[in-house]
């Protein structure tokens, strides 16, 4: 009987023993991997815990990811007062968002200092399937664009002045983004379509192609009068003509 119940203690020890073992293992590989993560965050003020970050994973979050977003909001000087938790970051990934790419719009922003864009703003944006990056950095840096634009099939505007002849136009319109427009504003199709309807419009009402021969900018003037960006995603900040020919 004696012998029976020391077998089943050893049994119980050795039992426990592999428990313990497992654990322990368990513990080393989640303190091995999320340790140099955990490190990072603490040694950039982040603040992530470890335990937040063991928590990523059970939700699919990768905390690398989060992390490096993080760090880089940190180290612009945006801190969980500007929106920028890595709750809500979490939030946005699960979505389907490109965190990284939010972060280093909101940067980018920031340091250009005359760009109002918050991480509530961004996020949509970059949600609504647009690159909120590049607008931002067209916001900066303004984008020219060809009208006619290159898939629209022709080489140029035609249009028919009042005396009967025809004029060839090639225009340039130089255009901002408009971010708080991006969600649900129009693109860069509508600017060439409306640009290229008022530039066909203003020739059309000019007397004769002399005049418009000889001031090129009144189609620029009178197409910029129109206001075509409304409701798009731009801001036009000039139209210019690049090419003007007579045809028939």
């Amino acid at each position: 009987m004696l012998l029976a119940e020391l077998t089943m203690v050893q049994i119980l020890l050795i039992i426990g023993g592999f428990v313990a073992a497992a654990v322990l293992l368990i513990l080393f590989a989640v303190f091995t991997r999320y340790f140099r993560l955990w490190i990072r965050s603490f040694a950039t003020g982040a603040r992530i815990g470890i335990f937040d970050l063991l928590g990523m994973t059970f939700r699919k979050v990768n905390p690398t990811v989060i992390v490096s977003s993080k760090i880089i909001a940190v180290q612009a000087g945006m801190g969980d007062d500007s929106g920028i938790t890595s709750k809500s970051l979490e939030a946005h990934y699960l979505a389907g968002g490109n965190v990284p790419l939010v972060i280093r719009a909101i940067v980018a922003a920031k340091k250009a200092k005359t760009i109002d864009l918050d991480f509530k703003l961004a996020t949509a944006i970059d949600l609504a399937g647009r690159n909120v990056l590049e607008a931002v950095q067209t916001s900066v840096y303004p984008k020219v664009i060809d009208c006619p634009g290159k898939g629209f099939g022709r080489e140029s505007l035609d249009a028919v002045a009042k005396n009967g002849v025809q004029l060839k136009v090639k225009a340039r319109v130089t255009v901002r983004a408009n971010l708080n427009q991006l969600v649900g504003g129009a693109t860069e199709e509508t600017i060439i379509a409306r640009v290229g309807e008022g530039i066909v419009s203003a020739i059309g009402s000019a007397e004769s192609h002399a005049d418009v021969l000889a001031q090129p900018d009144r189609i620029s003037k009178a197409v910029l009068a129109r206001r075509l960006d409304s409701q798009t995603a731009f801001d036009i900040v000039s139209i210019d003509i690049a090419d003007i020919d007579v045809g028939d």
